[in-house]
């Protein structure tokens, strides 16, 4: 019978997770959880869960039916006036628990409640990784892998063959010749895994804000797509009117300026996926957000070259996320969608601002590619 400790345990995360379904556009448009990450887990701030009991008050302290009133005075009001301190208080505030969530079950939430469905790779995009798997039984190995009941029976069948088995004392002892041990052997198994090549436009007119809408919604992709794959590369690529690799910290904290060439990122992620990252071997996903704003015609025709002849063959997906500034023109992704209409590899989410974060998560990762 289960325990009631666990049945209350049980309970409890049943009611943690109904939290977070109910408030996940909220936690997706807010950093915080973030900054709470730890590697496998990340700590979910909930209010204080009460449950709901009486409580006796403090006689002769006034209130329905207790001594004289006057008309217009709010029942049950406190007279005390606001902003003026009374002194220490005896009653106790309000608390905020937290609770820690392993990512693949906050990627499970996050799944069931925007409707996402498993991505399944495409083609032959694995690699062979070496597993161990029992095959057999041995009279030789370490006592770490002894097959219990196998050596249990050995000893049986001796004592019975060597009339030393008493079943009104049955005492079975086994031997070093009775003892048998799990054997294994390696075999290559298809594994699937994926690189996700992050671009951002860190030119002027990409300021905090804009750079925070990019830091939460990859927090949620990278979280999605780490329960789809059990390898998952990541690539950051930062541009102004040129193109650098740098790491995640970098990525988000890094502070640039000038004007902006859009296709230095796309030519250094095509150069990144040639070398590091074949498409017959990966699952390729790119994510590029800027404002929109691009230095010229002929750079957004270059743009459109690479992508059409280069990027889109050998990528899964790719999702362009205009985040709006005041400075930029936004005009790239109405070149975008001019041209690539109809491609089903390309995704296009303009976000105006945090509360648009959950629709354009939807949108990037609603087609289960």
């Amino acid at each position: 019978m289960v325990k009631r400790v666990e049945q209350d345990s049980r309970r409890f995360k049943e009611i943690v997770r109904g939290h977070i379904r109910r408030e996940l556009r909220k936690y997706v448009t807010r950093g915080e959880l973030i900054g709470r990450k730890g590697k496998n887990l990340v700590t979910i701030p909930l209010p204080q869960i009460d449950i709901p009991r009486f409580r006796y008050g403090t006689r002769q302290a006034g209130g329905v039916g207790q001594g004289d009133g006057e008309p217009g005075t709010p029942i049950g009001s406190d007279q005390r006036q606001p902003g003026r301190g009374h002194g220490a208080g005896e009653l106790p505030g309000e608390h905020v628990l937290e609770v820690d969530l392993e990512l693949e079950e906050l990627a499970k939430i996050l799944g069931e409640e925007l409707e996402l469905p498993r991505i399944e790779p495409r083609g032959n995009k694995t690699l062979s990784v070496e597993k161990e798997r029992y095959t057999g039984i041995h009279r030789a190995g370490p006592e770490s892998l002894r097959h219990f009941k196998r050596t249990f029976r050995e000893a049986l069948k001796r004592q019975i063959a060597t009339g030393t088995y008493d079943p009104s004392r049955p005492v079975v002892v086994p031997i070093r010749a009775d003892k048998r041990y799990r054997s294994w052997r390696p075999i290559l198994r298809p594994q699937a895994n994926a690189v996700i090549v992050y671009m951002m436009d860190v030119s002027g007119s990409m300021g905090h804000e804009q750079k925070e809408i990019v830091r939460i919604e990859s927090f949620w992709i990278d979280t999605w797509l780490r329960s789809q794959y059990r390898q998952l590369e990541t690539v950051y690529i930062v541009h102004d009117a040129a193109a650098k690799e740098v790491d995640q910290h970098t990525f988000f904290h890094i502070r640039e300026s000038g004007g902006t060439k859009i296709s230095s990122a796309y030519e250094l992620a095509n150069k990144i996926i040639d070398e590091r990252f074949p498409p017959a071997d990966w699952n390729v996903y790119l994510f590029h957000f800027s404002d929109g704003d691009n230095w010229g015609g002929d750079d957004t025709r270059r743009c459109l070259r690479l992508l059409a002849e280069e990027l889109l063959p050998k990528a899964n997906l790719f999702c362009y996320g205009q985040v709006r500034s005041a400075y930029g023109s936004g005009q790239f992704i109405k070149d975008l969608r001019g041209r690539f209409r109809n491609e089903d590899k390309v995704v296009l989410s303009e976000i105006d601002s945090r509360d648009e974060i959950y629709d354009s998560i939807k949108a990037f990762l609603g087609k289960g590619k």
